[in-house]
C-alpha cells in the first residue's frame, strides 16, 4: 500500500479538520465556515464516508492532502511528511527515492546554516557589517545570520567531510559544478539570510555581498530552484511573524531580509518580505489565512515605487485591504525603524489606502490641465478601481473619482467599458497554479447543481437535452457519460465526487416532485447565464459600433441586443410565475 493511502485509512478528515475549523454536523454530513475566504453562511461539506470535503461558496475541494496543502500552501511531499508523522507512520521505508531526497536537502540546508552561523562568530569583517548595519547580535542569532567565508570551496567541503553527497550538494544549491568539473561555493563573502518554510525548515538562503565587491557582483544572491524550496511560495520570516500579524490582523510587507530584521528588531513584528521576488499569489494565500489587510512599507525610489503598485494589483484583485506607508523623509523602512521607531509605527496605523494613493499619484493638478493629461491618467486610474474583486468597493472609488475630476460617474462607467483587460509582462498574478481549483462561475455552479440531480434521478436526464449547449466545458462531458451511462476517470471523476457533497433534500413536507422542479429552474437559469454572456459581449460591440460610425453594424447589433434581453425578460417572468 503507498503511504499516502496508508494515511488516509489512520486519519480520520473529520477529526483533522476539527483542529483548522470548528464543523458541526449536517445529517450524514459535516459543515463549517471555509477557512479560504470569507463567508458567514457555512458552505464548507465534509463527508466522513468518502473522506473528502467541498466548499460550495469557493469551488475548492480534495481530500485529507489537498486540505492540508492548500491551507499550509505546501507540496505535496510536505504535506505527506507532516500527515505520517501524525499518523505515527515511518514513510522513509515506503517512500519512493524522490521523498528521501526531500529528506536528505532539508539535512543538508540546516547544516549548511549551521556552518555559516559558526564562519560569523569567526569573522570580525562580518561581524562589523552587521554591527555597522546597527542589527544587534540577539536579533541576529534569533533569525540564524551567517556567513559565507571568501574563498572557493570551504562550505563545500565541510558539507561533503560531513558525509553528505557531492550531487545532493549541488542538489541542494550550494554549490555549482565549472565546466572544468571544479566544484565552487554558490555564496561566497556574503552575509547570510537563511530562508524557512511555514514550518521553520530551512529551505534556502539568500546572501547579501560584503562591501568592497566588483560593482558586477550581484547584491543579492538567493538559491535556486529545488524540490524544497520556491521564492515565489515562501515569505521571509513568515514562519516568525505569523501568530503577531494573526494579533494585529495587519501585515507590513518590505522588500529585503535587513528591511525585516530592524523593523523586528524595533519591535515591529507583523511584518515580512519576499525573497528576492515579486509577491506573488502563493505568497498572499498564504498570508490570506491569517490576515487580508496589508501595509506596504517600500523603498522611496523609482523601483520601490513600481513594485508597490504591482503588489497594490494583486492584492486588489485578491480582496486584499491594500495601504501604502508614507516614509516621509527616511530613503527605507530600516532606516526609519533604527533612527525614529515611533515615526515608523505612527505611519503604519496612519497608512494611506492603495486607491487613496493613485489618486494622488496620478491625478495631479498639472497633469489635470489638458484633455490629452486628464484622459491618460483617468483611464489609469479606472484600471486600477476596475481590477479591485469588491463590487463595494468599485463603486466607492468610483464615486470618489468622479468627485476629484468632476465627471458623472455615468460616462466613467462607459470610459471603463471601452478599457480591454490590463496585462503586463511577467504578471504573475495573471497565472493560476495548476493545483488550484478556480472559483466557479455561475453556469459552472448551475451545471453542479443540475448534475446531482441527475446522479439521483437518471430519468429527468431526456429534459436537459434541448439545453446541452448551454452546459460549460466538462459538466457536458460528464452529463454526456450520465446519458450514455459510461465510467467517469480523470478530473471528470474528481469533479463528480465533489458534486456528491451536495446537501440532500428534505422531502418529509414536500408536495410534488422537488427534483424536477428545482431542474426545470436551473435549466431556466442556466440559459438566462448563456445570454447574459451573449447580453454582455453585444454591449461591448454596440459601444464600438457606435463609436466608429458603423451604422449598419449598430443596428444589427442593437436588434440581437432587443432580442437577447426580451428572451432573458421571458425566463425572468417565467420563473416569477
Amino acid at each position: 500500500m503507498l503511504p499516502s493511502e496508508e494515511i488516509k485509512e489512520k486519519l480520520d478528515l473529520v477529526e483533522f479538520l476539527k483542529g483548522y475549523i470548528e464543523l458541526k454536523p449536517a445529517g450524514r454530513n459535516y459543515k463549517g465556515l471555509c477557512p479560504f475566504h470569507n463567508e458567514k453562511t457555512p458552505s464548507f461539506i465534509v463527508s466522513p464516508e468518502r473522506q473528502i470535503w467541498r466548499c460550495f461558496g469557493c469551488g475548492e475541494g480534495g481530500d485529507i492532502f489537498r486540505f492540508l496543502m492548500r491551507y499550509e500552501n505546501l507540496e505535496f511531499y510536505e504535506a505527506l511528511r507532516v500527515l505520517a508523522e501524525k499518523a505515527g507512520i515511518d514513510i522513509k521505508k515506503g517512500v519512493s527515492a524522490d521523498q528521501r531526497q526531500f529528506n536528505t536537502l532539508y539535512e543538508i540546508n540546516n547544516t549548511a546554516k549551521d556552518i555559516y552561523k559558526e564562519k560569523l562568530k569567526n569573522s570580525k569583517s562580518a561581524v562589523d557589517y552587521l554591527k555597522s548595519r546597527k542589527l544587534n547580535g540577539e536579533t541576529a542569532s534569533e533569525f540564524e545570520v551567517g556567513f559565507a567565508p571568501p574563498g572557493f570551496d570551504a562550505v563545500t567541503v565541510e558539507l561533503v567531510n560531513q558525509g553528505y553527497r557531492m550531487e545532493d550538494v549541488v542538489r541542494a544549491g550550494l554549490t555549482v559544478k565549472t565546466e572544468k568539473g571544479r566544484y565552487l561555493d554558490r555564496f561566497r563573502n556574503r552575509i547570510m539570510f537563511p530562508i524557512h518554510n511555514h514550518f521553520g525548515k530551512v529551505v534556502g538562503f539568500s546572501g547579501r555581498v560584503m562591501p568592497g565587491e566588483k560593482e558586477e557582483i550581484a547584491k543579492y544572491l538567493n538559491s535556486p530552484e529545488t524540490p524544497i524550496f520556491n521564492k515565489s511560495r515562501v515569505l521571509y520570516g513568515f514562519w516568525q511573524s505569523k501568530k503577531p500579524i494573526r494579533q494585529e490582523q495587519k501585515a507590513l510587507l518590505v522588500e529585503g531580509q535587513m528591511d525585516f530584521l530592524m523593523l523586528w528588531q524595533g519591535n515591529v513584528k507583523n511584518v515580512i518580505a519576499t525573497s528576492g521576488t515579486s509577491l506573488t499569489q502563493d505568497h498572499l494565500r498564504s498570508l490570506g489565512r491569517v490576515t487580508n489587510n496589508l501595509v506596504l512599507a517600500f523603498d522611496s525610489d523609482e523601483p520601490g515605487l513600481m513594485a508597490a503598485e504591482r503588489v497594490i494589483d494583486i492584492g486588489g484583485a485578491r480582496d486584499f485591504n491594500v495601504f501604502v506607508l508614507d516614509l516621509g523623509k527616511y530613503k527605507d523602512p530600516a532606516e526609519a525603524a533604527e533612527r525614529e521607531p515611533q515615526f515608523l509605527k505612527k505611519a503604519i496605523t496612519e497608512a494611506k489606502p492603495a486607491m487613496e494613493y493613485y489618486f494622488d499619484y496620478y491625478l495631479k493638478e498639472d497633469v489635470l490641465k489638458t484633455a490629452a493629461g486628464k484622459k491618460k491618467v483617468i483611464r489609469k486610474v479606472l484600471e486600477k478601481v476596475a481590477n479591485l474583486s469588491s463590487g463595494v468597493e468599485r463603486v466607492h472609488w468610483l464615486r470618489e473619482l468622479s468627485y476629484r475630476v468632476s465627471i458623472p460617474e455615468a460616462e466613467l462607467l462607459t470610459e471603463t467599458e471601452m478599457l480591454g483587460p490590463e496585462k503586463e509582462e511577467g504578471d504573475e498574478y495573471a497565472v493560476q497554479s495548476g493545483n488550484e481549483r478556480r472559483k466557479l462561475a455561475r453556469p459552472e455552479l448551475i451545471a453542479e447543481r443540475i448534475l446531482h440531480i441527475l446522479s439521483n434521478r437518471a430519468d429527468l436526464g431526456e429534459f436537459v437535452v434541448s439545453y446541452k449547449e448551454y452546459i460549460p466545458g466538462i459538466y457536458l462531458q460528464i452529463y454526456e457519460a450520465f446519458i450514455n451511462k459510461q465510467e467517469l476517470a480523470g478530473e471528470a471523476k474528481e469533479i463528480m465526487n465533489l458534486i456528491s457533497l451536495y446537501p440532500d433534500y428534505d422531502e418529509t413536507f414536500r408536495v410534488g416532485d422537488v427534483r424536477k422542479e428545482e431542474l426545470e429552474t436551473l435549466l431556466g437559469e442556466l440559459e438566462f447565464e448563456h445570454l447574459n454572456i451573449i447580453k454582455e459581449r453585444l454591449r461591448r460591440e454596440i459601444l464600438v459600433a457606435e463609436r466608429q460610425g458603423e451604422l449598419e453594424v449598430l443596428s444589427k447589433k442593437l436588434k440581437e441586443f432587443d432580442d437577447t434581453t426580451r428572451r432573458m425578460q421571458d425566463i425572468r417572468h417565467a420563473k416569477e410565475n
